[in-house]
């Protein structure tokens, strides 16, 4: 399949102790625990042009690789010392590009300070809006190329990234022009997500119709110019008590599908605000947060999911984790009645400065009651799917994007269960080793 002027394209993964593919599509109900994890003496996964070729035991995958044509000589050969091979992970909801930092409001909230104290000292979403519009792209560009050099050495091969610290439409132009330019610098790929309606604004606020005037402005003004610029795949909306309530949310989403942009929203994150009941009247590609969904909401959820059209909840668990809320999304509930979940870490400088979805996995065990696999699950094939791409990434299968992650652990249990330890060895994207470690 190859001439002999071809430089090699091949790498071939051997000695894992154990490898969970992921295969089978997105997971729910039962099936959220089910990482369809091979375990033996020496496994591998063979790649090819960046796609994945083969995968099972070592003589096997040899067998397939030659059977297919091609040369064996050519393909880069990658020890996994008895390690565990996952897909890369997905961080399915990011706030990656902003300016500025907010741990004086963080330790004001350790002292008991409340919302209306933060915003009264300066702090809040507006602080970081403050901070973005004055920043320049090289200072946006510098600051997001850190943190994914963090996300990366984590894991993460592919995350979603928002705008939503502009509120104005030439700043929110401006972070999408980050994410893409960051997208096509790789290696971390990104999925850009317009969020103008992620607060109202403070020139907007002073009015007496202020959030009715911001929500006329993104629908007349920035959703027809970010569409114009070509650069977002969905759409999102913080639909919550206090910000943007469902009649309005739902009036960006119609307004955005009008220009292609599927939606996504944040659901109920404090209190229950229908956001969870819009999500899946909606069919939104996935409700985030949910922390403090109706039982309504909850009971439209798992009928979307029945009827063939899921919503993905994406849980947040370490923001509820950072704000000392201890009032967490009822994952069980969800996953017992057949909706699919994913996680994320929710990257933002005030409520969730984390850039570990290792980390995240193990605060879903320990406080969310997730099962190992099911978090697993929920950072790799439920989160591609939750930012549509689940028929290319998220799992360990032929054809599929050769994204993945080697780990200094023998099995999935081991991931959230070093908690706070990286056990990530080597990091590949598109079939290219990005990270390794000794």
């Amino acid at each position: 399949m190859t001439t002999e002027d071809e430089p090699p394209s091949g790498l071939l993964i051997e000695g894992a102790a154990s490898i969970a593919t992921l295969a089978g599509g997105l997971r729910r109900g039962s099936t959220q625990d089910d990482a369809a994890e091979m375990a033996g003496a020496s496994l591998s996964v063979a790649v090819w042009d960046g796609r994945i070729v083969a995968v099972g035991s070592g003589p096997d995958v040899t067998a397939k690789v030659r059977a297919a044509g091609y040369d064996l000589e050519k393909f880069r050969v990658i020890d996994a010392r008895g390690g565990l091979v996952t897909p890369g992970l997905i961080d399915a909801h990011t706030h990656l590009v902003f300016a500025g930092t907010r741990e004086g409001e963080w330790q004001m909230r350790q002292r008991g300070s409340g919302y209306l104290d933060v915003l009264k000292a300066g702090g809040g979403i507006l602080s970081t809006v403050a901070a973005t519009r004055a920043a320049s792209t090289e200072e946006l560009l510098a600051g997001a190329r850190g943190r994914l050099r963090e996300m990366l050495a984590n894991g993460t091969t592919t995350a979603e990234a928002k705008s939503g610290y502009g509120l104005d439409t030439a700043t929110e132009l401006r972070q999408l022009e980050v994410i893409d330019r960051l997208d096509r610098e790789g290696p971390v790929q990104l999925v850009p997500t317009y969020l103008g309606a992620h607060a109202v604004p403070a020139e907007s606020r002073a009015r007496a119709d202020g959030t009715e005037s911001y929500v006329a402005e993104v629908i007349r003004e920035q959703l027809p110019a970010v569409a114009r610029q070509g650069i977002a795949r969905f759409c999102d909306v913080f639909c919550e008590k206090g910000v943007f309530d469902a009649s309005q949310t739902e009036r960006i989403v119609y307004a955005a599908r009008g220009h292609g942009l599927p939606a996504r929203i944040h659901a109920d994150e404090l209190v229950a605000s229908g956001g969870a009941e819009l999500a899946a009247r909606l069919g939104c590609v996935s409700a985030d947060h949910l922390a403090a969904p109706s039982e309504a909401g909850m009971a439209a959820l798992a009928r979307a999911a029945e009827a063939g059209t899921p919503v993905v909840a994406t849980l947040l668990p370490a923001t509820s984790w950072f704000l000392g809320k201890h009032h967490f999304a009822p994952a069980r509930r969800f996953v017992q009645s057949g909706v699919p979940v994913a996680l994320a870490t929710d990257l933002n400088p005030g409520t969730s400065p984390t850039l570990s979805l290792p980390l995240v996995m193990s605060i879903a065990c320990v406080e969310l009651g997730l099962t190992p696999a099911e978090a697993l699950v929920a950072v790799t094939i439920n989160a591609a799917h939750s930012v549509g791409l689940g028929a290319e990434i998220g799992s360990v299968e032929a054809g599929k994007q050769a994204d993945l992650v080697i780990w200094d652990v023998p099995n999935v249990a081991q991931i959230p269960y070093w908690i706070g330890s990286n056990r990530v060895r080597t990091v590949i994207k598109r079939g290219v080793t990005v990270l390794e470690r000794s």
